[in-house]
């Protein structure tokens, strides 16, 4: 089973983005010297409480950091870009990394004032065309304009001889019909519709064709929000933070910052604070927590139960050392092999001599 991560770049309480943008880089050389296959950054906008605003920058800062993992977007979100400019940046981002960058594409609101302050043309009705921009994504990328199309003579492969792997991200069923039809991967965000997750990533195994846009088999991720600690009550604790955080931004919006756990232990009621972690009564919880074993447990069932063959992480906790620590915990849970870090460094040192060398 392999097993990534979606970085959100949590601002701790009491820091700033700058220390929570250091913290996200850190992150992705710890995730490959645990041995995660991917690490990929989300775009959030004019959140105070997450700083990943512009994945493609981090995208960048992160290849050079490490030397192995996949890093990549999860995800771009196509209604706030045009498809030519994604296309360029990602390409770029792959000649910087070849065959290491995976280019998510997904769609999102973060509210009708930040949504029309993202757009360039604001007279004109918002339309969602989401499948038509993946589809110009694709184009731009293997030269799959028909040839009367305007756009059929601009090359932006130039030079670049690798591709980004392009996966869609979404939350329901229609995107992952998009992306069975189209022939990409698809990851389903379980911590946004937990209990959408086994029809949607059925369905999009139901629709998979392979063309020459993405892989020859099926391929899914199932993405979780995931808390692990020594124990089950700690763990638990330790999801308090992204509950309150929820409650913030419901009623502060997006200046809501993430709750420290004694914040959100004061915040929540003893309902909330009790809410399942584990699945009850064949119901997933929104975040899913626990020790190693438990979540192991819980884990294993949600990928034989949706066939996915990739378990992607998200987690909301405030403190880096605890997310780092929860991090390698889960890796050890599901017997991910790490990478030495004397070794991961020596790589790393080797890999800059090699581009200085080369200048």
């Amino acid at each position: 089973m392999r097993l990534s991560v979606v970085e959100l770049a949590t601002v701790t309480p009491g820091a700033n983005k700058t220390h929570a943008l250091e913290a996200a880089v850190a992150s992705a050389r710890q995730a490959d010297d645990l041995g995660f296959h991917r690490f990929w950054y989300a775009e959030h906008h004019g959140i105070a409480g997450q700083a990943s605003h512009a994945p493609e920058l981090l995208i960048g800062i992160a290849a050079r950091e490490t030397s192995r993992i996949r890093v990549g977007s999860g995800a771009v979100l196509l209604n706030h870009h045009s498809p030519f400019k994604v296309t360029e940046t990602f390409l770029q981002l792959e000649a910087l990394a070849p065959g290491r960058i995976d280019l998510g594409l997904g769609r999102a609101t973060t509210g009708p004032l930040i949504d029309l302050a993202l757009r360039r043309d604001r007279n004109s009705p918002d339309v969602d065309d989401f499948g038509e921009q993946v589809q110009e994504v694709l184009a731009y990328l293997h030269h799959d304009f028909p040839e009367d199309h305007p756009f059929a003579g601009i090359d932006l492969t130039a030079g670049i001889p690798t591709r980004p792997e392009v996966w869609i991200l979404g939350s329901s069923g229609s995107s992952a019909r998009l992306a069975g039809e189209l022939g990409l991967g698809y990851t389903f965000a379980g911590f946004i519709n937990p209990t959408g997750a086994e029809r949607a990533l059925l369905r999009h195994r139901a629709a998979f064709t392979p063309t020459r846009f993405g892989p020859s088999a099926h391929r899914s991720i199932l993405a979780v929000h995931v808390v692990v600690a020594d124990t089950d009550a700690e763990a638990k604790r330790l999801s308090w933070s992204v509950r309150a955080q929820y409650a913030r931004l419901a009623h502060a919006g997006t200046a809501a910052m993430t709750p420290s756990v004694a914040e959100a232990e004061r915040e929540l009621s003893r309902a909330e604070k009790d809410a399942p972690t584990v699945i009850v009564d064949g119901r997933w919880p929104r975040f899913l927590a626990g020790s190693p074993d438990t979540v192991r447990e819980h884990l294993e069932h949600m990928a034989a139960v949706t066939g996915a063959g990739e378990l992607m992480v998200q987690d909301v906790i405030p403190d880096p050392d605890d997310r780092a620590k929860s991090r390698a915990l889960l890796a050890r849970a599901l017997g991910v092999t790490p990478r030495r870090p004397a070794t991961a460094a020596r790589d790393r040192a080797r890999d800059r001599v090699a581009d200085h060398l080369q200048e």
